[in-house]
């Protein structure tokens, strides 16, 4: 299974770098992992054309064929055993590839929410998009660990 994350923005602290580069190490006995960042844009004067820069910027790093998962948090929420029974039922179905997809600061344009066959919640709090994705990578790695019954903490 290839994994593709597109993330509006690139991480910038270190602790947000060196988090994400361990979960996408632990990640490839699993699947073929990789982070496409897409330039953030400043969203102060024009935030309608900002998001809109970022969305084609999105749209160009979808792998074609994808299955396309917006990460929202008003899409359905899932427990780390739900998000492993999706990832094997999306590898039962045959999807090869994936790509979750997480906004900037401003979130993301409406022609983003289009292109995406479903929406996901990391849950109700609003969430630092560098967070997001470090938290992200965790619960893919954790859900191919509950798959396989590989023992992780709880």
């Amino acid at each position: 299974m290839r994994i593709s994350i597109v993330a509006v923005g690139r991480l910038k602290e270190p602790h947000w770098r060196d988090a994400a580069a361990e979960y996408l190490k632990r990640l490839r006995p699993y699947a073929a992992v990789d982070v496409v960042e897409v330039p953030d844009r400043d969203v102060t004067a024009d935030e309608r054309g900002a998001l809109k820069a970022e969305a084609e910027g999105v749209l160009r790093a979808i792998p074609d064929g994808a299955h396309v998962v917006v990460m929202d948090m008003s899409g359905p929420q899932l427990s780390s055993e739900g998000l492993a029974a999706w990832l094997e039922r999306a590898g039962i179905e045959g999807r090869s590839s994936l790509a979750f997809v997480i906004g900037g600061a401003a979130g993301l344009d409406a022609a983003v929410f289009e292109r995406a066959d479903e929406r996901l919640s990391l849950g109700p709090m609003t969430l630092p998009h560098q967070l997001a994705r470090v938290v992200l990578l965790e619960q893919i790695y954790r859900g191919f660990r509950i798959v396989r019954g590989e023992p992780y903490h709880r």
